[in-house]
């Protein structure tokens, strides 16, 4: 397979990445997020004596600047070598030598992570993810479950390897991220909470030959043929990875690690499984049950299969270019350990085209790991032992760049060959095979100025329509009013989040209640209770409890509750509980309470509420303290009422406008408002005739006195 993807020219087209959804942390609707504060300085090395304090490398951000990280082994022990210098190393692309510029060694391990007396910050937000990837004595990983090419009980095999290296080789700064292939790459998040990802391996379940639809995209080809939705989750799963390596290669510079766990790719499926439709095993086969017959010679099934393997090679040489890009090395883990057949006895394939399949899948694997710097860890019984390296590879390299002589600009491979010079022997080298050049269109593409973006008002209003990352149980709204005596009137809403599709949800996790506490800066307590109320003797998500009801849904699960609090910064402490009192998932939220006591002008937080039907809308209309919705995302067949009260100062009556805005934040259409009820403004807004996208609805007021404004930012589906 390696010689062939060598031989076969890049293909003009170009896998797109699957449809990704946004992800972002939520903020309290209305209010600009703090300001991210520049990097704190770095205290002075603690490490112990002797141990090498890590620098971050200098990266030029040219796209003619390559950096290649070289492991260094010994030839008997296997353990990696970190005594050479710059001048120990040549450098040569495609047999021209180069000038090695940067030259880092990256010497990571445990124990100097365990012994750093300052503590792993926990990932609690983008940001803390992304100031935490730079750091240079972490470690980066994503733990690909790849369900689509995994067969029901190998996944079982597979846990308890992957569950030691999780609890036993992984450092307390090391982050890691689990993803499926159909997890949105814009959802990856990276922890260091080794308990989660534990508890996410235990429910992995491989889903290989079996077709039975679990959501909607699924949905869409479940009456496809077998061999077409093969090819469709082939693609899905390496356009995730594709997407992986480059999410991770923004992140940081230096070796990334993708940990794929899968049992390969086939190009084609043999005639016992090619069904015409995935749906209905076996119906309309001829071939079902009758074993080790082939299909007849067919000029048109081989040119068939050659142009399916050609397919599969293009689609594999995207993966190990992006990652190539992006230093990003694929460790293939095959579950099968030590695998003889293909197919089971029961499938009837010939010993041939079973032969022939199962050296295809061994042999993407191998492609992906080979050239991308990484390991197969494929045809062995004991996945333990090989994961190590995994760790080994991680935890000690060189890291060297240079400045590419020819700056080619053709999209062509180029060759990188990195020997060691001098008498110094016993020692294995290994390291990146090459990178594919950006194209002339690529090329210009990556050196143009940035396009301006949408006003940050806008950018922060669709950043709160983010869904909470996959996992989570449970999705939160926090609003303010003015309340009495100076104080703010703080509104917490929750509701459930469904189980993502692939996902099952025990009955021990569904979330019954919330246990909210807030805190002001000094450690006070301004509220603390239940959401609902477990004294009211529910076991179930009640409407009506703790606050008002759903007018639409006074049974829909979720629940509110009001408090007041004085003007500056909160803190809320969410605890999501199932029906016993458990602890289903957990998270903390810093929100800034604004003051409405000032004589500005000032609005309070927007509320949103969903109806569906005309009496829907009269409902919510005719209960001013209906409960909102949380979400943000909605259908066609939807109508949304928006109410913002306007404080102004003494009689003064506001001049309130409402805009439409696309997600660029320019203007589609002025909204009519209706006369306020006392300092309520309401805005129906019709969803039909809106496609499907994202959108920001925009509201003003403005006296003598000074204007004030909020922005909604909201989804539409199909």
């Amino acid at each position: 397979m390696a010689s062939i993807c060598a031989a076969v020219p890049l293909a003009a087209r170009r896998a797109q990445p699957f449809d990704a959804r946004t992800a972002a942390p939520s903020t309290v609707e209305g209010q600009q997020p703090p300001a991210q504060q520049p990097p704190a300085q770095q205290p002075p090395s603690q490490n112990p004596p002797g141990a090498q304090t890590p620098q971050p490398p200098v990266i030029k951000a040219r796209i003619n600047a390559v950096s290649v990280d070289v492991i260094v082994t010994s030839s008997k022990s296997g353990e990696p070598v970190l005594d050479l210098n710059r001048d120990d190393f040549e450098v040569r692309e495609d047999g021209k030598p180069q000038k090695v510029e940067t030259f880092q060694v990256i010497k990571l391990d445990n124990v100097t992570q365990a012994l750093d007396p300052v503590a792993p910050r926990a990932i609690t937000s983008t940001y803390d993810e992304e100031r935490e990837a730079r750091q240079p004595d972490v470690r980066l990983f994503v733990l690909f479950l790849d369900d689509y090419h995994v067969r029901r009980g190998n996944d079982l095999v597979v846990r308890k390897p992957l569950t030691d290296f999780i609890e036993n080789q992984l450092g307390p700064k090391d982050m890691i991220a689990v993803m499926y292939p159909l997890t949105p790459v814009t959802a990856l998040t990276f922890t260091r909470n080794h308990d989660s990802v534990v508890k996410a391996i235990e429910k992995f379940e491989g889903r290989k030959y079996n077709y039975e639809p679990r959501n909607e995209f699924e949905e869409r080809y479940a009456y496809y043929p077998t061999a077409t939705v093969e090819e469709i989750r082939t693609e899905v799963t390496l356009s995730a990875l594709k997407g992986a390596a480059i999410k991770m290669g923004g992140m940081r510079e230096g070796r990334k690690s993708i940990i794929l766990v899968s049992e390969g790719f086939s190009s084609t499926l043999p005639p016992q499984l090619s069904d015409p439709s995935a749906a209905m095993p076996g119906f309309g086969n001829p071939y079902r049950g009758r074993a080790g017959v082939d299909v007849p010679n067919d000029p048109r099934v081989d040119s068939q299969r050659f142009f399916n393997s050609v397919n599969l090679i293009d689609m594999l040489r995207e993966v190990f270019d992006a990652a190539n890009r992006n230093n990003t090395s694929l460790y293939a883990v095959d579950p099968r350990g030590l695998a003889p057949f293909e197919y089971d006895v029961s499938q009837g394939v010939s010993l041939q085209s079973d032969r022939q399949s199962l050296g295809e899948s061994l042999d993407t694997l191998r492609v992906l790991a080979d050239n991308t710097d990484g390991r197969a860890i494929i045809n062995r019984n004991d996945l333990a032992t090989g994961m190590k390296q995994i760790i080994k590879d991680s935890s000690g390299y060189y890291l060297l760049g240079y400045t590419s002589t020819a700056a080619p600009t053709d999209g062509k491979f180029h060759k990188i060959d990195v020997k060691l010079v001098g008498r110094r022997s016993g020692l294995d080298v290994r390291s990146r095979k090459g990178y594919w050049a950006y194209t002339v269109e690529e090329a210009a593409a990556a050196t143009a100025p940035p396009k301006p973006g949408p006003p940050a008002a806008v950018t922060t209003a669709l950043s709160a329509i983010a869904e909470p990352v996959r996992g989570r149980a449970a999705r939160f709204w926090i609003g303010t009013t003015r309340g009495e005596n100076g104080r703010t009137k703080v509104t917490f809403v929750w509701e459930p989040i469904p189980a993502a599709p692939g996902d099952r949800r025990e009955a021990a996790d569904v979330p019954v209640r919330v246990a909210l506490t807030a805190t002001a800066p000094d450690g006070r307590p301004l509220y603390r209770g239940r959401v609902p109320d477990a004294d009211a003797g529910t076991s179930t998500p009640a409407a009506g409890i703790n606050g008002a009801p759903s007018a639409t849904d006074p049974s829909s699960p979720g629940a509110t509750t009001t408090f007041d609090a004085p003007p500056g910064p909160l803190q809320l402490r969410m605890i999501v509980e199932g029906a016993h009192g458990q602890v289903v998932d957990s998270t903390t939220q810093d929100v800034t309470v604004p003051d409405f006591t000032t004589v500005q002008l000032s609005m309070s937080t927007p509320r949103v509420y969903r109806t569906r039907t005309a009496r829907d809308m009269q409902l919510v209309k005719s209960t001013p303290d209906a409960r909102p919705t949380p979400g943000r995302d909605f259908s066609r067949t939807e109508r949304l009422l928006i109410r913002v009260d306007v404080y102004a100062p003494g009689a003064a009556t506001p001049d309130m406008s409402a805009k439409l805005l696309n997600r660029n934040g320019q203007p589609m259409a002025d909204l009519p408002i209706p006369p306020a009820s006392g300092q309520t403004f309401q805005i129906d807004l019709p969803l039909a005739s809106l496609a499907a996208g994202e959108y920001v609805l925009e509201m003003k007021a403005k006296t003598d006195a000074g204007a004030a404004q909020q922005l909604v930012g909201f989804r539409i589906g199909s």
